[in-house]
């Protein structure tokens, strides 16, 4: 999905220059890897969109498992927004947008670290927003919905036909339907801060 937000952008804003850094290029899980990235580059507009999936019940969760889907999840978030909020802070403008999950909401059987990190994020976006926005700094979370990627490739027809009947409309969402939102919510939405959008049709509160 980052790829085709990067592809997405750098098509409507032909004059932004996109970064869509590589775990290589930029490990989120790795503090020394953050630092060293935003040493090099700035940002006016950050999405956290890196993510780890390791599905289990708490009973079979190892302290390595639940650890490594916080960092890519949560933490990796939350000091990546911190090293490009400098920038940010510096010039009074930017936009923070962490990728958050239908299942911080409605979690599914056995995905307890990973429902728990992206729920972490909701604190984490209404907490910056408050802390930034005297700088008119923008930090807004986003949940795209149930997406036919690579994370989900491993998911069962069984379960994908259970997902799909969850949905108002019986369709999944895009990556490009959300790279579109994304790039409203940044352009259009100057005035919009602190809050969670859905992006899909499932009901986010019964």
């Amino acid at each position: 999905m980052a790829q085709c937000i990067a592809n997405h952008l750098a098509s409507v804003e032909p004059t932004w220059t996109v970064l869509c850094p590589s775990r290589t290029e930029l490990d989120v899980s790795c503090e020394t890897s953050i630092r060293d990235f935003w040493q090099r580059h700035s940002c006016d507009l950050l999405i956290a969109a890196a993510g780890e999936i390791a599905d289990s019940i708490l009973w079979k969760t190892t302290e390595r498992e639940w650890d490594r889907v916080m960092d890519s999840n949560l933490r990796g978030a939350a000091f990546a927004a911190k090293a490009a909020s400098k920038a940010m802070l510096r010039q009074r403008c930017g936009h923070v947008v962490f990728i958050s999950s239908y299942s911080a909401c409605h979690p599914p059987l056995g995905q307890v670290a990973y429902a728990s990190a992206k729920a972490a994020l909701f604190g984490l976006t209404k907490s910056l927003a408050r802390e930034w926005g005297p700088a008119n700094i923008r930090v807004n979370a986003v949940l795209p919905g149930f997406l036919e990627n690579r994370m989900t490739a491993r998911v069962s027809d069984e379960r994908k036909s259970e997902v799909l009947h969850q949905h108002c409309l019986s369709r999944f969402n895009t990556p490009e339907i959300v790279a579109a939102f994304l790039h409203t919510l940044h352009v259009q939405l100057p005035h919009t801060s602190g809050q969670v959008f859905n992006l899909d049709s499932r009901i986010l509160c019964d």
